[in-house]
């Protein structure tokens, strides 16, 4: 999916908090314009292809009317008490074709039965009324705080039992967590998957929260994991989480959204960037103008692909070339050498060409493979003019470098897991004001 928004939305929006105490009353969530069908909209015209709500944040303020709180919409003044955000967003994201997801926070301030055994099946009911009554969910959302109650205790968690009943009744939603089961927390809440980045995670004796693996396992994986958990990189457009009248100065640019882009997606993994509605329940023109000038970065810079009409040969122990399914824009062809072949990828350009950004994808189907390459661009005279080295490649990585004027240049393949399999290569020209030196 490479790029959706996550919607943090909720009382803290109207106190100031990022985290709620519980106490808040419920009078305070009035939103006198929300339309989740402006969120959707500005989400599908920045290329977001989903939205994840804080359905439920650790205040443990319901933006449905669960049947099992006191704390929810239905106590609230907005809508006299008839409304239900999930259901609102649930419906136009389905009419925009967007996929709809929920963070739903296992911790909760305001639960009287939270810290004793029975808090856990509230949770599971809660949890169970989202996956049933809102259409197909994409992704269920966990995070790993654990903090006291109203009664200053704190819950054990039976995630086990979490998980075994979100998989029985919704089969085809990811769930995030640090220890997945299908996708990680990338380690940093920054955006930035690590320039070495597995898909593959190593969870035995590991907990959600206190329990994590390592921040720099989360950031780059293990490379001999035994689950495939890739990264998702979440960060917000502003400086909280929640909306706050103070940073609408502080949004950040499409140049900080374009380049946060390059450190998750063109490092493999996804980019969940969280967009905060205001208090009247709208997105804020500080954000809609950063998310479409971003947008507009994306379309002007990866337009051109110079690599179009080169002359694609793979070199080893014999030359292939016919490998027109390097340079075919479809991730679903890849060339595959023998199994003890590291190949020598050769692009000829039909002349001299300066570019600064290089795209490599593998095809993941099979597996994950490349552990090192490197890439050299060669000048009309065939002399060396710059050499590129990185690790893993995964979904795509995108690698970019000061513009160099070059008529070829090799990609060899000097690690790998298995026979490697890459299915597309591209060379751009972006805006060398992109480029962090």
């Amino acid at each position: 999916m490479e790029f959706y928004l996550f919607v943090h939305f909720g009382p803290n929006t109207f106190t100031d908090l990022e985290w709620g105490h519980g106490n808040e009353k419920e009078e305070i969530f009035n939103p006198t314009q929300l339309d989740c069908r402006q969120w959707v909209r500005i989400a599908k015209q920045s290329g977001a292809k989903g939205i994840i709500l804080t359905a439920k944040h650790h205040d443990g303020f319901c933006l449905w009317p669960s049947n099992y709180s006191k704390h929810t919409v239905r106590q609230s003044p907005w809508k006299n008490g008839r409304g239900d955000v999930v259901r609102d967003l649930s419906n136009a994201c389905e009419q925009a074709g967007l996929k709809f997801g929920v963070y739903i926070s296992p911790w909760d301030r305001n639960h009287p039965l939270y810290g004793t055994p029975a808090y856990n099946n509230i949770f599971v009911r809660s949890m169970t009324e989202l996956l049933t009554n809102y259409g197909r969910i994409f992704e269920l959302w966990w995070d790993g705080a654990n903090g006291e109650g109203p009664n200053g205790k704190k819950q054990e968690y039976d995630f086990k039992r979490f998980e075994k009943v979100a998989q029985t009744l919704a089969p085809k939603t990811v769930i995030f967590s640090d220890i997945g089961p299908h996708v990680r927390w990338v380690g940093n809440e920054r955006g930035i998957a690590g320039e070495t980045n597995w898909n593959l995670l190593d969870t035995a004796g590991f907990k959600r929260g206190l329990g994590a693996p390592p921040t720099d396992s989360l950031n780059a994986g293990n490379e001999n994991g035994r689950n495939w958990i890739p990264a998702e990189c979440d960060v917000s457009i502003r400086p909280g989480w929640f909306y706050h009248p103070k940073e609408d100065s502080l949004v950040k640019t499409p140049q900080q959204l374009f380049n946060l882009y390059l450190k998750s997606v063109g490092r493999g993994a996804n980019f969940l960037l969280n967009v905060p509605p205001d208090r009247r329940g709208l997105i804020h023109s500080a954000d809609s103008t950063s998310l479409a000038g971003f947008k507009k970065l994306l379309d002007d810079n990866f337009k051109v692909n110079l690599l179009m009409n080169a002359i694609v040969k793979v070199q080893g122990p014999k030359v292939f070339a016919n490998t027109n399914k390097l340079n075919d824009r479809n991730a679903d062809t890849y060339f595959s050498p023998s199994k003890s072949q590291l190949p020598v990828i050769a692009i000829q350009f039909t002349k001299s060409t300066e570019i600064n950004t290089i795209i490599l994808r593998e095809y993941l189907v099979l597996g994950q493979r490349v552990k090192k390459f490197m890439i050299t661009l060669y000048d009309q005279n065939k002399n060396p003019v710059k050499e590129l080295h990185g690790t893993t490649i995964g979904r795509k990585r995108i690698l970019t470098f000061p513009g160099i004027e070059a008529s070829s240049f090799q990609i060899k393949i000097t690690d790998a897991k298995a026979a490697p399999l890459i299915s597309e290569v591209e060379g751009y020209l972006i805006d060398k004001g992109l480029i962090e030196n």
